[in-house]
This record gives C-alpha cells, structure tokens and sequence, in this order.
C-alpha cells in the first residue's frame, strides 16, 4: 500500500482507478448500439444535468470553460469513442491515450519554455517505443486510423490539462461539470451532420436498458465519482502519493478488455504495455526517486 495512505483512501483510489480503466470496455459495449458522436453528446449531457444546479459556477472565465469543454468533450472523448467504434480494440486504446502525459508536458514546456529534462527523453523514448510496437502490429482489431485518433485524442487530453492549469479551479468536479455545457452543442451539430437524424432516432428509440446504463455509468460514474473522488483525495494527499496510482489504469483497461470481450494478450501487447508504461513510471517516479536518494545521502 502507498506510503501515507490508509486503507479506506487507499480503496477510494483503487475504486477511481478501476472505473477509469473498465470505462473501456463500457464503451465498446454502448457503441453495440449507439453511435459515437451521439454517445459522447448523450455522456456530456447527463455529466451536465442535474449536476449544474446543485454545484456553483466555478470562478474561471467563460473562455477558459468552453476551450476545456470542446477539448474534453469533442477531441478527447469524441475522437476516443470513433476510435473505439471498430478501429481500435478497448484494451489498447486505455493504453495509448496514456500519452497525454508526454503531450501534456512538450506543451506546458511550449508554453514556458522549459528544457526537456534527460530522465523525460528517456521516458519519451520508452514510450515511443511501445506505440511503434503497437503501430508494427495494426491488424483487424487495431487499425492505423484508430491508432491516430487515439493519439489525438490524447493530444486534445493534454490542451484540456492546460487550460485546466491555467484556470486552476478551487473545485475540479464543478469545473468538468459546467464545462460540459461547451461540449453538448458542437457534439449534437456533429452528430446530426455525420450520423444522420435516422440513425440518432433508431438508436433512442431501440437501444436496451444496458447502453442507457453504460451512459449513465460514463457521466456519474466515471465523471462525477472518479473526479469528485480523485480530487478529495488529491485535496488530502501530496500528489506524489496519489497520482502514480493512474498507472494501473491500462492495467485494468487491457485485463477486463481481455475477461470481457476476449481481446488477446499476445507478446507484442505485453511488449507494448511494459514499455509505454515503462515510459510513464520514469516520468512520473523518477522525480521522487531522485529527491529520495539525495535525502537519504545527506
């Protein structure tokens, strides 16, 4: 168990983390019978209702809300939702979108102008190395146009975290909320344009109580719950205790890909796995463990 954590918030964390990365598979499920654009509309709706009346405004500008709105809810989890629409399996999507933490630092470092750090190339090679595996092994389950969107939609991930930092929020959960508002008409515009009124109406009309569910479970539990809660303990934990803790999100993303629709774990997945999330655990840790050594030395 992490150091400074007790069980109950070690179990929260566990709890946030599992949702993050069976949220996959929730996905693949709905897309069965809704389209994806349309998912996403429908995700960013009930994320938005009613939760918008019983949380306030968070102080930030309008600006700030609908640019996190449209790259949260239309790059990131529009592109991630036609990517999991059949061009990309479910377990290697949770695993590639991991690389909005390399996008996000090349674009903080952008902005600041920071140097790359030596440990930060060595980690951005390892992950290199692991979406070429991905991209040498690109069949009928995971396509090189799937493999793209998800890389954009990390990328649209990353220009989320930016403008989340910049805005730095006092409550992150009201922010995701009332940000959804920018979401919901560019999603509707798209998928009434690219998906057709046919398709959006057989869809409400005929979809069972298992996509309504998956719906549900995309805005309350992996939006309201998995911010509400990452953010209690983020507000009562260093972040170093807490956010290594994402790492077992493609963990849980490929493993219940695999018990739940069969998705194969051959070597090359493995191989891919290890070093994307080799690539993460330099970044993340190596930090720490530098700091750790230099204390223990003195």
């Amino acid at each position: 168990m992490p150091a400074h954590l007790s069980l109950r918030h070690f179990l929260l964390a566990m709890a946030v983390v599992i949702v993050w990365g069976t949220n996959f598979v929730v996905i693949k499920l709905a897309l069965g019978q809704l389209p994806p654009i349309l998912f996403a509309a429908m995700r960013f709706t009930l994320a938005l209702v009613p939760a918008m009346f019983f949380l306030p405004r968070p102080n930030v500008g309008w600006r700030n809300l609908a640019a996190y709105g449209m790259l949260i809810g239309v790059g990131q989890f529009g592109l991630l939702y036609l990517a999991i629409n059949g061009h990309i399996s479910p377990g290697i999507a949770s695993l590639v979108v991991q690389t909005q933490v390399f996008f996000t630092i090349g674009l903080s470092m952008r902005l600041s102008g920071e140097r790359v750090q030596p440990f930060q190339w060595l980690a951005l090679v390892l992950a290199g190395a692991g979406i070429a595996t991905i991209a040498a092994h690109t069949d009928g389950t995971t396509t090189v146009l799937g493999l793209v969107l998800v890389l954009f939609a990390a990328l649209s991930w990353a220009g989320g975290n930016i403008a989340a930092k910049e805005a730095a929020p006092s409550n992150m959960l009201s922010y995701v909320v009332w940000a959804s508002a920018f979401s919901l008409p560019p999603l509707f515009v798209l998928s009434f344009a690219l998906e057709g009124w046919s398709a959006i109406s057989a869809a409400v009309l005929h979809a069972n109580w298992q996509a309504w569910v998956a719906v549900a479970w995309q805005s309350w539990g992996n939006t309201l719950f998995g911010y509400a809660a990452w953010g209690w303990l983020l507000a009562r934990h260093p972040a170093a205790t807490i956010t290594p803790m994402a790492l077992l999100v493609p963990v849980f993303g490929m493993g219940a890909s695999a018990l739940w629709l069969g998705e194969p774990l051959q070597p090359w997945k493995l191989m891919a796995a290890a070093l994307v999330m080799g690539g993460l655990a330099v970044n993340l840790l190596w930090p720490r463990v530098r700091r750790f050594a230099l204390d223990t030395g003195r």
